[in-house]
């Protein structure tokens, strides 16, 4: 497919037409199932990035598929404007996010705190986009240029009838739909490879060291382009630290995380699994080593039109237990390798978000500069013990509060309180 399609629209690439074959051999490392509005699964890979205090994850789709609609439920507060208009959304919307995690409450109790702040994501609404994108049609330039922002991608998929919302091509198609803004991100990096290989065999390194990194990145850049031309992603890859590395600077669309988000009916929310759509999704994103995850963003967006005690009882009529989104912002922190640690006291409670394999030194600068330059300790215990003890002086007497040096390794929901000297 990409090949095909390729040798018409990239044609400095001179691409040999076949057929193609997704690739199954992914391996699921994560599955998780449940009759919530949200069922997710992700096949998690590691990949380079540095920790950012402003997360983003960029909602994208063909035009009426639902994502402003979910965008609008995702961000209480944001208002974008979904209409049944192809294009309604010309600039990307932008929205803040709380992070749900009750044991903020249970912390903010026990250490008396003035307030609790939460961890958040931004969710970015991106412009809808339309085949033929990579080349400028509809608002595809402008889709282009806001996704490479973005660190992680949210691809809302339609997986339900509705005769009285217009679809883009016709017909609800889940994989062609899906294949249609792959193609676009496909052809674009494929562009995009095209001239850096130009580049690096046209350059001469002036040393031992840079020969060496543009050696890999050549090598690199040549097995991602075969992997693009069958189709598959920049991240189905295989990559050294090195090689991920010096490929980085080109932000390639197909290498960020891709959740696909199954967009259905709130009659199928009980049971998606008996949605043929759903089951379609789920097989793609194992295919293109990316996670799933279904919701209703209709249901969504009434569940915030309603008191919050009235919200259950809702759910509950339609036989479901609890509302999706959090499990949609559970499945992006899963998919970039992040998780959370804690700092409480009598001023507050704050969750803050991190990469997972992060020394404390680290964790400490995401707070400020200042405590990573200046790290001497990090009193730590972790969250079970603190609520066991009762508090973080209990935990100290009962020999639960340990003291680490920089090069501890933060742990999922650890209490930390750092010592620094400027």
């Amino acid at each position: 497919m990409a090949r095909a399609a390729c040798s018409s629209v990239v044609t400095a690439l001179s691409f040999i037409p076949s057929k193609t074959l997704l690739s199954s051999r992914n391996q699921l490392l994560f599955s998780a199932e449940s009759k919530f509005v949200g069922v997710l699964t992700l096949h998690k890979r590691c990949f380079a990035s540095k920790v950012s205090m402003s997360l983003k994850a960029g909602i994208v789709g063909l035009p009426n598929v639902g994502k402003s609609t979910l965008f609008n439920a995702v961000v209480e507060n944001g208002k974008a404007q979904a209409a049944n208009f192809p294009f309604c959304t010309i600039e990307p919307n932008v929205g803040i996010v709380a992070v749900p995690d009750s044991r903020l409450h249970v912390l903010s109790k026990l250490s008396a705190s003035q307030k609790i702040v939460p961890a958040s994501i931004e969710f970015v609404d991106i412009a809808g986009l339309v085949k033929g994108a990579s080349q400028g049609e509809g608002l595809g330039n402008k889709f282009l240029s806001h996704i490479r922002e973005v660190d992680s991608i949210l691809q809302v998929v339609r997986c339900f009838e509705d005769n009285d919302i217009i679809h883009v091509n016709g017909k609800v198609d889940p994989k062609s739909d899906i294949d249609v803004i792959n193609l676009e991100l496909i052809f674009c990096d494929l562009d995009q490879i095209g001239k850096r290989i130009e580049r690096l065999k046209k350059g001469k390194a002036k040393d031992s060291q840079s020969k060496v990194k543009e050696e890999a990145e050549k090598s690199a850049l040549e097995r991602i382009q075969e992997a693009l031309l069958d189709g598959k992603p920049a991240r189905a890859v295989a990559l050294s630290d090195l090689e991920m590395e010096v490929v980085k600077h080109l932000c390639l669309l197909t290498m960020k995380p891709m959740i696909y988000v199954a967009n259905v009916a709130e009659t199928d929310l009980a049971e998606p699994e008996k949605n043929a759509y759903v089951e379609e999704v789920k097989g793609l994103s194992s295919d293109l080593q990316s996670g799933h995850v279904v919701v209703s963003a209709q249901v969504e967006s009434e569940l915030t039109e309603l008191p919050l005690e009235e919200r259950t009882e809702y759910l509950n009529s339609l036989g479901v237990s609890e509302s999706g989104l959090g499990n949609l912002i559970r499945a992006t922190y899963s998919l970039l390798g992040l998780q959370t640690y804690f700092t409480s006291g009598e001023k507050e409670t704050r969750a803050w978000t991190i990469h997972a394999g992060m020394t404390a030194s680290q964790a400490a600068g995401v707070i400020h500069s200042d405590f990573e330059k200046g790290f001497i300790r990090a009193e730590t215990v972790a969250y079970d013990d603190f609520v066991s003890a009762g508090s973080l002086a209990a935990a100290r007497e009962k020999g639960l509060l340990r003291s680490e040096g920089k090069e501890y390794i933060v742990k999922e929901g650890d209490v930390m309180l750092f010592r620094f000297n400027v």
